[in-house]
């Protein structure tokens, strides 16, 4: 499994490198997007963070270069596929961090590499999400398109002027249509403390869906330190903070990484 530039195709599916890394990295930070996301909306964290982590998106199918691909709508199928996918670039130490949905993701696939193939993340990073023994079942995903484009514009992560044109919703609303119905019929099944690295949790606090007491509840899943980090905004706060928290998530990686350092560069962290 290889990992092919954003635009390039390549033998490897589902992992995006947008800018090759700087000299020998410390750690390879493994980006997961949201419902409806694609690997593209962490370029900006490539951007930043090259100098001193190999930066990696991951990209589901039904979107981009993959749109002629059904969208995966379990769970444990994606993260099945996803930590395959992973498995190669475990020979440096490897962190995930995961948005919405991709923290749900990051969990089960941090889960998978521990469990089924002996291999432990670093770090995982979970953003605007409840703990996996929290997410709510639902039914938006069996709704009709007017209902679907109005919670996503609520939740602040498209916009509006795209969602109005057609072609583009038509283009858009298959794949967060079945990212929906992946997080609204996932069933926790893991076991409590499945992980043992450092979590660190990330929300808005004007984010109705993520609460400072559910984000703190993910401690329940690993038995290293779980440190929760509110910052001011809703569910998509990361676009409005986006150099404090790039800064704040590649300081933490390396720090997790053994005579790795604590710096990142260039972009210095600076709490808002």
């Amino acid at each position: 499994m290889s990992v092919h530039p954003g635009k390039e195709p390549g033998p490897g599916p589902w992992l995006r490198r947008y800018v090759p890394a700087a000299g020998q990295p410390a750690a390879t930070l493994v980006c997961l997007p949201h419902a409806g996301g694609a690997p593209t909306f962490f370029r900006p964290w490539a951007e930043r963070l090259a100098d001193s982590l190999d930066v990696v998106s991951v990209c589901y199918p039904g979107r981009q270069d993959r749109f002629d691909e059904p969208c995966i709508t379990r769970m444990d199928t994606l993260a099945e596929e996803v930590a395959a996918a992973l498995l190669p670039l475990t020979s440096r130490p490897l962190a995930l961090f995961g948005h919405s949905m991709g923290a749900a993701l990051g969990y089960e696939v941090a889960r998978l590499l521990r469990h089924r193939h002996g291999r432990n993340v670093v770090h995982l990073f979970a953003s605007g999400m409840v703990p996996p023994h929290l997410v709510p079942p639902g039914r938006r995903h069996v709704e009709g398109d007017e209902a679907l484009v109005a919670d996503i514009l609520e939740q602040g992560g498209t916009d509006a002027a795209l969602l109005a044109d057609e072609e583009f919703r038509a283009f858009l609303l298959p794949a967060i249509r079945g990212d929906y119905r992946l997080m609204e019929t996932y069933a926790f099944t893991g076991a409590d403390r499945a992980l043992d690295a450092p979590v660190t949790v990330y929300y808005g606090r004007q984010d109705k869906d993520v609460s400072a007491e559910a984000a703190a509840a993910w401690a329940r899943h690993t038995t290293g330190p779980t440190e929760v980090i509110g910052f001011p905004g809703g569910h998509f706060y990361l676009q409005d903070v986006l150099e404090t928290l790039v800064a704040d998530v590649g300081r933490r990686v390396l720090a997790s990484v053994p005579g790795a350092g604590h710096e990142v560069r260039p972009v210095a962290f600076s709490p808002r």
